[in-house]
This record gives C-alpha cells, sequence and structure tokens, in this order.
C-alpha cells in the first residue's frame, strides 16, 4: 500500500470491504485519456496526443483487467505502436514486481517494483499499484490505470495507428453494450472477487448467487443469438466477458469457491468461449500457466501455496509471444 508516496505495508488481496464483509475493489487513480489530436478525454487532463512509440502498456497476464487491454491492443493491430511490459504472475511483498516475466528491473525507470512506476508518475499517491496502466515515455507519467477507459482508448484514441482498427464499441449498438456491460461488471466480473474475497459468509453467498445469475442470464442469451453477444459483431462486451470465463474452470470454480457449476457444464457459454479461443488475438493473451501460479499464489486464499495441476481443459497456453511464458 502506498501512502503519500511511499510503500507501508505489505500487499494484501483485500483493498477494503463494506459493513456486511463484502469487497470493495479500489478506485483508479489515474484517469486522463490519449486521443487522436491530444485533447482531454472524457475524464482528466489533455496533452496525451496517440503516437506510434509513444506509450508503454503495463500487465499481469494473471489478472482479467489488463488482459482486457492486451487483447483490444491485438485486436486492433497495435503491437508495432504500442509496447507492453508483462510483470511477474505471484504479486509478492511490495506487489507487482519486474522479473522473471519481465526483465529484473523496469526499463523505463529501471523500477523493481510497479509501484515505483506510480511514484514516478506522483510522489505523494496513496492506495495499490494495480495494472493495467498506460505509460506515457515521453512526459514520463501515468496516464490511466483503468482498464475499461484504456480498453475504449485503444479502440478510439489510438485508431489511427491500428493494423486493423476494429470497431469495437459501433455507434448503433453502444447503448447496448453499455448497458450489458454493466450488468456483467458487478455480477460476474467483479463477482467472483466478491465471492472469493468475502469475509463473511452472507457476503460470499450473495455474491456466488449474482455470479451463477449471471452465468444462467447469459447461457440463455447465447442460445438465441450469436456466434457473439452482440450477433455477428465481436464487440469491448464480449473482451470483457472473455477474461472471466477463460479464468473461471482454472481459478474461481476452485479458489474463490464459485463451484455450483464449472463453466464447462455450460453449453452454449463453453461454445462461445471456444468461438473467442479460436480469434488468435483472444487466444494470444491467454496464459494458463500465468493465471494459476498467480490466483494459487494469493497466500491468504491458499498458504501453502500448491498449484493445482487441473483442470483438464480444451485449450492450451496462448501467449507464447510474451518473455517468460
Amino acid at each position: 500500500m502506498l501512502v503519500n508516496g511511499k510503500w507501508t505495508a505489505d500487499w494484501q488481496p483485500i483493498q477494503a470491504k463494506d459493513a456486511a464483509g463484502g469487497f470493495v475493489r479500489q478506485t483508479s487513480t489515474f484517469r486522463n485519456w490519449v486521443t487522436a489530436d491530444g485533447r482531454p478525454g472524457p475524464t482528466g487532463a489533455g496533452g496525451f496526443p496517440a503516437e506510434a512509440g509513444r506509450y508503454r502498456l503495463y500487465v499481469a497476464l494473471i489478472c482479467p483487467w489488463a488482459s482486457r487491454t492486451l487483447a483490444a491492443r491485438a485486436l486492433m493491430g497495435l503491437e508495432d505502436a504500442i509496447p507492453v511490459t508483462v510483470v511477474d504472475p505471484v504479486l509478492g511483498a511490495q506487489g507487482w514486481r519486474f522479473g522473471p516475466a519481465a526483465p529484473m528491473r523496469d526499463e523505463e525507470i529501471d523500477a523493481t517494483w510497479m509501484h515505483e512506476i506510480y511514484t514516478a508518475a506522483d510522489p505523494a499517491v496513496n492506495g495499490r499499484a494495480t495494472v493495467p496502466v498506460l505509460w506515457d515515455r515521453t512526459r514520463r507519467t501515468i496516464v490511466n490505470n483503468e482498464s475499461a477507459d484504456i480498453l475504449r482508448m485503444l479502440g478510439d484514441g489510438f485508431r489511427s495507428l491500428a493494423a486493423h482498427p476494429v470497431d469495437l464499441y459501433p455507434e448503433p449498438l453502444r447503448a447496448d453494450i453499455d448497458a450489458l456491460s454493466e450488468r456483467i461488471y458487478p455480477a460476474l466480473n467483479n463477482g467472483v472477487y466478491r465471492a472469493g474475497f468475502a469475509s463473511t459468509q452472507g457476503a460470499y453467498e450473495a455474491a456466488y448467487r449474482d455470479v451463477f445469475a449471471m452465468l444462467d442470464d447469459l447461457e440463455a442469451r447465447l442460445s438465441g443469438t450469436g456466434p457473439y453477444l452482440f450477433g455477428a459483431a465481436l464487440t469491448e462486451t464480449d473482451i470483457r466477458l472473455f477474461v472471466t470465463l477463460v479464468r473461471f474452470d482454472a481459478a474461481y470454480h476452485g479458489l474463490f469457491k464459485c463451484n455450483r457449476r464449472r463453466l464447462a457444464d455450460y453449453a452454449q457459454l463453453s461454445a462461445y468461449l471456444d468461438r473467442l479461443m479460436a480469434v488468435p488475438a483472444l487466444a494470444g493473451t491467454v496464459s494458463i500457466d500465468h493465471i494459476k501460479r498467480g490466483y494459487y499464489g494469493i497466500g491468504s486464499l491458499n498458504p501453502n501455496g500448491i498449484v493445482p495441476l487441473g483442470p483438464d481443459l480444451p485449450f492450451p497456453d496462448k501467449a507464447a509471444a510474451f518473455p517468460g511464458t
């Protein structure tokens, strides 16, 4: 935890909890946007124009939020324009660290820990040093550390640099995309964390019910549409759902106690995940090895650090493009 820019305590998975013992996620700190011409985006200040090579994306392959941004980067064909640093999958005493999945020290500011990137951007910053982070190599500061913002700006602000600029947020579907994403996030994307990090039985059971109610709804939805959530168009909502589904049987079913059903027990959702894994840009962001080592490395949930050999999944690791995978 950073307090006024100083690391003060060992990393803990529980950021905060409400009166009922429910998991409360930290609000993102940096909310500027990269835009085509450097004008301000929906939040924050301007001065961040889209330029090839100017920005670096920091991610963890274990992390679904970070993997959202990797997926958009790959789908848009922005690999040459935006370099990536992958942190180690196992959180250390000071949070995310560089190495061995990345060089042992960060190449931008010669940091060892992700929290050093945060204090370089703001010497008085408070809170946790999370990923993803979009770093401005010219101004030497963090542009944004909110995955939903970065996902959106990769599809919009960086469009002129994209090798194959697909439209992940098409105008005719925007209201529907926003509405469905706003349902999926609290119930499922964050719902699995609310279950896994609940500190009371009641908070766990409420989250558990939300997770499976949402999975049941999505199973029904996919039986009447396809191949994606909005028919033929792959949108940012598919990316948001994909990153949770691909981790479900490997981590959330066991470690997070979301065990009413496996994803493999849902016919439509399993087929949908297979279709998404057939998209190379999405499959290339998935490292089951990082996912299992990272989640099962959370000491408060798995004190002995034993990583399960299973489950048998219908797809192998695909993230071979990244160092250390």
